[in-house]
Parts: C-alpha cells; sequence; structure tokens
C-alpha cells in the first residue's frame, strides 16, 4: 500500500467507563477489503452514540471495527478489490460503521462522498452522519415535503442544527426545542423559524399556537419516553412521528383511538446497523439532491468546537456537559 504505515494511532479502549478511557493507542493500519478504500484521517465526527458505545452501551455491529467513530474526512490512499483505482488522492468525507478516531479507517467506496472546496476538512468530517440521519428519517420516512411544518426536538444538536439547514434549504418551516432561552435564541440565529424552551414551556401547547391549532406534519424525535404521547398532540391528522433516539426512555404509552381516529403514522429507525447497499442508495442520493448544495457553500454543518485526536476525552466532555451548540469535531494533524 505504497508508503502507507503498518501502525496508526486509534481510540479504541479495553474497557468501557468515562472519557478518560479514550487515550490513543498503537493499532495495525486496517487492509480495504473488496469496495472499500482505505482513508488517511482528516478529522472525525463525535456523535451521541460514541458516548454511549464508550460506556458499554451500544457495541458495534458484527464486522464493524471496535475503534469508535462513524463519519470522518480524509484522503483515499488505497483502495480494495472493485474499487477504480483513480479514487486513491481524493478528498472524501464518509459514513462508517465505526473506525473514525484513528488515524486511517476503511470505509465502503460507495459510502464516501467528494469533499468540495466550499468546506474544510473538519467541516467535511461534521457531515455524514446528521446529514444520512437527518434525510432518511425527516425526508423519507417522514416524507417532509416543501410547505410542511416540522417539530425536531433538540434544535442545537448536530441532529438539530443539521435538521435547520436543510428545512431552510426545501422549504420546510421548522420548529424546534432546546433546554435553555440562550440555545433557543442560536437555534433562531442559525433559521429555526420558531424554538420553544421546553423547560419553561409546554411544547404541545406552543405548537398548537404557532400552527394555528393545525399541528405539523411530522416530528422528528430523539427523546421517547414521555415525549412520545406529547409529540402525538403536536401532529396534525395524517402526521407521521418519526423516533431515531431513547435518550429519555425507551418505552411509551400512547392513545391507540387517536392514532386511528387521527391517521397517524409512528415509525423510527437506527442507521448503524443498516447495511452497506442501504447506506449507498442514500449516498447516491445525497449526491444527486444535497450535494450541489454543499458544492454552492449554501450547506454547511454547524461547528460548536474542534479537538485533537489527543484531546478525545475533552470532546466528549464538552459533549455530556450539554452546552454545545452543532458538531464536535475531533482533528488529526
Amino acid at each position: 500500500m505504497g508508503d502507507v504505515p503498518e501502525t496508526m494511532l486509534a481510540i479504541d479502549p479495553d474497557t468501557p467507563g468515562g472519557p478518560e478511557v479514550l487515550v490513543p493507542g498503537e493499532r495495525p493500519v486496517p487492509s480495504p477489503a473488496a469496495g472499500e478504500v482505505l482513508i488517511r484521517v482528516a478529522a472525525a465526527g463525535v456523535n451521541r452514540p460514541d458516548v454511549l458505545q464508550r460506556k458499554g452501551g451500544y457495541p458495534p455491529p458484527p464486522g464493524a471495527p471496535r475503534t469508535l467513530g462513524l463519519e470522518l474526512s480524509g484522503t483515499i490512499v488505497a483502495v480494495g478489490d472493485e474499487v477504480d483505482a483513480a479514487m486513491i488522492g481524493q478528498p472524501v468525507c464518509a459514513l462508517v460503521a465505526g473506525g473514525a478516531y484513528a488515524e486511517y479507517a476503511v470505509a465502503p467506496a460507495a459510502q464516501c462522498l467528494p469533499v468540495p472546496e466550499s468546506l474544510s476538512m473538519a467541516e467535511a468530517a461534521a457531515l455524514p452522519e446528521t446529514l444520512f440521519t437527518v434525510w432518511t428519517n425527516l425526508f423519507e420516512r417522514a416524507f417532509a415535503v416543501e410547505g410542511d411544518t416540522v417539530l425536531v426536538h433538540g434544535g442545537t444538536s448536530g441532529i438539530g442544527t443539521m435538521a435547520i439547514a436543510l428545512a431552510r434549504l426545501f422549504g420546510l418551516t421548522i420548529i424546534v426545542t432546546a433546554g435553555s432561552d440562550a440555545k433557543c435564541e442560536a437555534a433562531r440565529t442559525l433559521g429555526a423559524h420558531h424554538a420553544i424552551n421546553y423547560r419553561t414551556q409546554d411544547f404541545v401547547a406552543e405548537v398548537k399556537a404557532i400552527t394555528g391549532g393545525k399541528g405539523c406534519a411530522a416530528v422528528l424525535d430523539m427523546v421517547g419516553g414521555d415525549y412520545v404521547p406529547r409529540n402525538l398532540q403536536c401532529l396534525a391528522d395524517d402526521g407521521r412521528h418519526v423516533s431515531i433516539a431513547v435518550q429519555g426512555g425507551a418505552t411509551a404509552t400512547v392513545p391507540i383511538f387517536e392514532i386511528m381516529r387521527r391517521r397517524l403514522t409512528l415509525t423510527g429507525s437506527t442507521l448503524r446497523a443498516r447495511d452497506a447497499a442501504f447506506k449507498g442508495l442514500v449516498a447516491d442520493e445525497l449526491h444527486k439532491t444535497v450535494w450541489p448544495h454543499v458544492e454552492a457553500g449554501r450547506l454547511k454543518p454547524v461547528i460548536d468546537r474542534s479537538f485533537p485526536l489527543a484531546d478525545a476525552a475533552e470532546a466528549h466532555r464538552r459533549m455530556e456537559a450539554g452546552d454545545h451548540v452543532g458538531k464536535i469535531v475531533l482533528t488529526l494533524d
């Protein structure tokens, strides 16, 4: 593999625990299998599932590396069988099932997207996970279309800030919730049409007021628990509720007759466990529909803060403190 070393630094803790377990250690550089590329990593995005995995609550799917990290940017330095060698040298960002917190990582070629000049490598690393998640859930599962009003919880999270950006690009009216007036202000500055402080306001009543009693077409929810029945009260007839995480509880009690009477849909998904064929299809769709906006500089992720790979523990502390607005990124120089 040319000038690629045999070993690299990677964050692959032996035991679950607090942020302090995130110490770079020496690991063999992986080899790309058929259909895969090897990327010299420039930056890696930090996501909520990484925190769960670090604590021992979210093991990687079968066959995925144990090393943390679900998205990265960098330069392709080697390719496996069935991959065009012309890809070598290309700057890309990619969604991966693990392995991004490292100097080198493998990714399915089909899950790579080109990094245009309008993006820095840190910005490119912060795109894939939230872009794939919001696109597949808000636009595909919830069928959000131009003119719809949608409710997204956690408006200043990586998911929330990406949802705001895509809503603006694709003509949705977006209502978000956040946990402080300052975060609500930040969400509005980023383009949210409405922001509700869930600590001081009843989001159900606020959504009804904002929509003139009609309710919204879709809710994107990462809270679960007792938010689910409240979210259903926010939906218009024929509305869609999409669950993407259960930070507030993995079970909910829902009014079945209401769902029947108002023809509501409850759905959800997880991205990490989906197969490479599905993720490749999504990457193709994003390349067609969203990437022109990226290339034109109209879509950039909101970056909260970047940390060197060696300071991954600090990055996780920042995420767990909950004060961030947008994405936290690890950089490798």
